[in-house]
């Protein structure tokens, strides 16, 4: 019964993340949010994952952007559990876009799933696991984050909790707890190497979740401590070689910078709900969705006005951590967020501190799943019961309910792209943007997966001082200059896109790259045409 209760939640999440990102389904391989140029980023970082797992997995960091820099993949998330899942997509040579949407509907789903299942355990009621995770997975925040594909897979982050509960329920015998403490480290693993975000979200709601259960600490300290510590100890081996790289890169985000990406109070009115943004939601509208929506606010309500409620553990660690999850959001406006900052240096690296206000839709998503099982229990033998129950699961998803979206077709990469495949060509793109037009150059990572020769261009979380010094040195590209700070640079093989070219710079200049001397053409495909650096001039 309880395997077709889990088989059947499932298939309900799948169901509700096609409908809640409608129509990509309908055409998964051409429909994308590659207007955005952080989804072509995530799309190549799979690629990259998955190709270079293969090839040479040692150096799996050592990505093909912005040459010669090292470890440029730590710039961005990892995204290796979900590069794993689409693996056999790419293996049957499923486009970037596709295995993107793919896995996209496959993070939702599961964070949906992985949130029902923590509450229909907590409170023995299915339909509010059903509730927490809908409202879990689908709110303003995932579905205006679609663009961010580790937004999207936190399924781990319930995963963690249930087994962190488990740990410390006294009703379960030591074996089951060491079970528990293994799957512990096994899911805060599993979310580090998806990302570096969702990691530091998993620890925040693990750590402040665990100082609201005192009574059970005291009560199994010398039982539960050994478990957590090894448990620890195991997952900080495991995540080492992902955050290795990311300590190597040393890239401290400032207070300052910090202050930009921090959440402020309208944030929390943000939602795209057609049901909330065209009565009255437009006018608060901002830059970060993090409005719970009202189904869970007064679901919430009800879980907070019961004893009951205040009288269980799991209900206040999800308290606990949505407060703290809402505070760290405003960062350095918190007054102790720069004393955080400076005693705890993972914090150092986030710069987007308004993502932590994705835990108060955590807390409350799970404390909306109290409330609903309060009240069902409550009203057990009433006959409207189960209509009621429908009526709030139709309305936790009216709540979030932004479908149809608006999608992109997805370029189509050319084929000229594949003949520097197997070669030792060093790749520079063209036009080349200047820094604070870094994010141009997205297109350009999804056309390497075609070659993954390492190339001057990249687009990333974090441009390194490297990519600002060859912009203006390649500035005047096709002049003398340029030709020699790309033969210094290594590079072998320019591709030229002539329509952006001539946006980018003008007529003349475009026209140049055709009859410059070190340049020879070898492929051309409408826009697109590939140049091979030559050492000597034409004619001789």
């Amino acid at each position: 019964m309880v395997t077709r209760l889990r088989l059947s939640t499932l298939a309900l999440f799948l169901a509700l993340a096609i409908a809640h990102t409608w129509p990509l389904a309908t055409a998964p391989g051409r429909l994308s949010r590659n207007d955005n140029a952080d989804t072509v980023l995530n799309e190549w970082i799979l690629a990259w994952d998955v190709h270079q797992a293969l090839h040479d997995p040692r150096h799996l960091f050592d990505a093909n952007i912005f040459y010669p820099d090292a470890d440029t993949l730590a710039y961005s998330e990892p995204l290796l559990v979900p590069a794993a899942l689409g693996a056999p997509l790419v293996w049957l040579g499923a486009a970037p876009v596709l295995v993107y949407n793919v896995l996209a509907i496959a993070g939702l789903t599961l964070t949906g799933w992985a949130g029902c299942l923590l509450v229909a355990r907590w409170t023995d009621d299915w339909a509010a696991g059903i509730v927490s995770g809908v409202i879990l997975a689908f709110n303003a925040h995932t579905l205006t984050r679609l663009p961010h594909l580790q937004a999207l897979h936190v399924e781990f982050l319930p995963l963690a909790l249930l087994a962190l509960d488990a740990v410390l329920d006294e009703r379960v015998s030591w074996a089951r707890a060491a079970r528990q403490a293994a799957l512990l480290a096994l899911w805060v693993v599993l979310q580090g190497w998806t990302s570096y975000y969702a990691l530091m979200l998993t620890l925040v709601a693990l750590g402040v979740g665990s100082l609201v259960r005192v009574d059970t600490w005291l009560s199994r300290a010398k039982s539960v401590l050994p478990l957590l510590v090894a448990a620890s100890l195991v997952g900080l081996v495991a995540l080492l070689p992902v955050l290795l790289p990311y300590r190597a890169l040393g890239q401290v985000r400032s207070l300052d910078e910090v202050a930009k990406y921090s959440a402020v109070w309208r944030d929390y009115l943000t939602t795209p709900a057609r049901v909330h943004y065209d009565t009255w939601g437009r006018r608060w509208f901002g830059s970060t969705g993090l409005f719970p929506g009202a189904t869970a606010l007064a679901l919430s309500l009800v879980a907070l006005a019961s004893a009951r409620t205040w009288r269980s553990g799991r209900a206040r660690m999800a308290i606990a951590f949505g407060v703290a999850g809402v505070a760290l959001s405003f960062g350095p406006a918190m007054p102790a967020y720069a004393a955080l900052y400076h005693w705890l240096p993972p914090l150092q690296g986030i710069r987007n501190a308004a993502r932590f206000g994705y835990l108060g839709i955590v807390s409350l998503a799970i404390l909306a799943g109290f409330g609903l099982a309060h009240l069902r229990s409550r009203w057990r033998q009433a006959r409207w019961l189960s209509a009621a129950t429908v009526a709030v699961v139709l309305a936790a998803n009216l709540d979030a309910w932004s479908a149809p979206i608006e999608y992109v077709p997805a370029d189509v990469v050319s084929p000229i792209n594949a003949q520097l495949a197997g070669t030792k060509a060093i790749v520079a793109y063209f036009p080349f943007f200047t820094a604070d037009r870094v994010f141009h150059n997205a297109p350009y990572l999804i056309e390497s997966t075609a070659h993954w020769r390492p190339m001057l261009n990249g687009y990333s979380g974090f441009i390194p001082p490297s990519y600002g010094e060859h912009a203006r040195a390649l500035a005047h590209f096709p002049n003398e200059d340029a030709i020699a700070a790309l033969r210094q640079a290594g590079v072998t093989h320019v591709f030229v896109h002539d329509k952006s070219l001539r946006d980018w710079t003008d007529n003349e200049t475009a026209d140049a790259v055709h009859h410059c001397a070190a340049l020879r053409l070898v492929a051309t495909d409408g826009d697109l045409s590939l140049y091979a650096l030559v050492s000597t001039t034409r004619g001789s």
